[in-house]
């Protein structure tokens, strides 16, 4: 974070100094978990279900914390106190971005640029290639993990400073007004939109277009001159350049996507080929790529993060090589491993829903061809609300249409996938319905066998990561 005195913080946030003068002065980084205090650092005492952030506020200091972000005074304790800890951190964030930008348009300021991603799927992984392109050409900061939510993001904004160049930001939304929320902290000079689908959508009322309408707060939170970033191959998505403030840039197949897609290819790995041509300029310019990422879908992930970095001005060439270098950053999320033991593993368990479900069902097909054995060890997928059921049913009738050899079926949250397998024509043995993850995990321990594919999908607090750390080894 830049330095900021302890009446700059106060003032930022709406609160009150409390034994600590008013020069005092924050040169560190803001952090929520005592553990990962810094000399010189902020921690923030967030309250929660089972801890209370207030409590580790003297480890924190006694670890060199400069001050604390506190909603009750704690005697002796540096702190700026505020009746909302959550709301001040977000507070802060947007007070430290106005300085910053104010500072980047200064002659010789680094030019700074704000883009932010959202949608129901992709999102972590597009965001993860686009930092590696824009790392290539200038200091870049972007979400660690899946830093996304009203904590995240503004953890992420304050780690910029005044030499950061992109600042690259993944803006999640389980319900109206989230986006809105986090656009008013950070608007975005670029807003991307991946795509609209059912994830969450028990939070969202009203079904899809609800989700829909959520998605486009992106769009409307944009700089007043800022760019939409926008889908051009889901309807819904190239809708909301209706509400767009300024430019609009669509990427995919459709034949008017100034960042198009053609001649897709796959290898035997699952990784896809293709020519990447884009129009910005009016007239026509391509490269060909060659993803190191798994799974065709990546494909579109990776023209949204090429239109992101075309649009803040990164070229052609360096744009095509960056994404034929890029890796998939974040933890479980399409990890491939080949196991000295001959199995290949692809961890993809830190969330799911209809669609990433789909995909990362496709891609296993096509990795494990008709020579591998596929095996798929599939959790629920949460937050989908009443469409939970039919949701989970048409995952277990996808695994018999790809011809998958073994599905493990983890959790009774997820048993309609083993429902709608039988009802689309499993039988035998295909399909194999466990309590929880050790049963899963001793089950395959006795099953798996050299040249098997198996892929490990569910939401994040359906607990499969646990499995897929186990398969991968924990020096994966």
């Amino acid at each position: 974070m830049i330095a900021l005195t302890a009446a700059e913080i106060a003032a930022a946030t709406g609160g009150t100094r409390s034994s600590v003068a008013p020069e005092h002065v924050v040169t560190g980084p803001v952090v929520t978990d005592s553990r990962e205090v810094l000399p010189g650092g902020l921690f923030v005492a967030l309250p929660g279900e089972h801890v209370d952030g207030h409590d580790f506020a003297a480890t924190a200091v006694e670890a060199g914390a400069a001050l604390v972000l506190a909603a009750r005074e704690l005697p002796g304790l540096p702190c700026v106190v505020v009746p909302d800890v959550e709301r001040a951190l977000g507070d802060l964030a947007r007070d430290v971005l106005v300085r910053l930008r104010d500072a980047a348009a200064e002659p010789g300021g680094s030019g700074l640029r704000v883009v932010g991603v959202t949608g129901s799927v992709g999102k972590t992984t597009t965001k993860d290639v686009l930092a590696q392109l824009c790392g290539a050409v200038g200091p870049t900061v972007a979400p660690v993990r899946s830093f996304n939510n009203e904590i995240g993001l503004p953890l992420t904004v304050l780690r910029a400073d005044e030499q950061t160049r992109f600042l690259v930001l993944e803006m999640g939304a389980s319900g109206p007004g989230h986006l809105t929320y986090l656009t008013d902290i950070a608007p975005p000079d670029v807003a991307v939109v991946l795509v609209v689908g059912q994830a969450h959508l028990g939070g969202f009322g009203g079904g899809i277009d609800a989700v829909a309408r959520a998605k486009a707060e992106i769009v409307l939170g944009l700089v007043p001159d800022g760019t939409a970033v926008l889908n051009g191959d889901d309807p819904r998505v190239r809708a909301m350049a209706d509400v767009a403030p300024g430019p609009v840039v669509l990427f995919g197949a459709a034949p008017d996507a100034q960042v198009r897609v053609e001649d897709v290819r796959l290898d035997a790995l699952g990784r896809a080929r293709f020519r990447l041509v884009h129009t910005l300029d009016g007239a026509r310019d391509a490269r060909d790529v060659e993803l190191r990422l798994v799974g065709e879908h990546h494909v579109h992930n990776a023209l949204a993060a090429a239109a992101a970095a075309l649009t803040v001005g990164i070229d052609l060439d360096t744009v095509a090589a960056g994404l034929s270098a890029a890796d998939a950053l974040s933890p479980h999320r399409m990890h491939v491993v080949d196991r000295p033991d001959g199995v290949t593993v692809v961890d993809d368990s830190y969330n799911a829903n209809p669609d990433s479900m789909r995909a990362a069902l496709k891609a296993l097909a096509v990795i494990a061809g008709r020579e591998r054995r596929s095996v798929a060890v599939l959790g629920e997928m949460l937050e989908l609300g009443e469409e939970s059921r039919a949701a989970h049913d048409a995952i277990g009738r996808l695994v018999v249409r790809l011809n998958i050899g073994l599905t493990v079926v983890v959790g009774e949250g997820a048993r309609a996938i083993r429902d709608g397998a039988n009802h689309e024509g499993s039988w035998g043995d295909e399909i194999v319905l466990v309590d929880d993850v050790a049963t899963a995990a001793q089950l395959l321990a006795e099953e798996l066998r050299a040249g098997d594919v198996v892929l490990v999908k569910s939401s994040y607090g359906s607990g499969l990561w646990q499995l897929g750390d186990l398969l991968v080894g924990a020096d994966a």
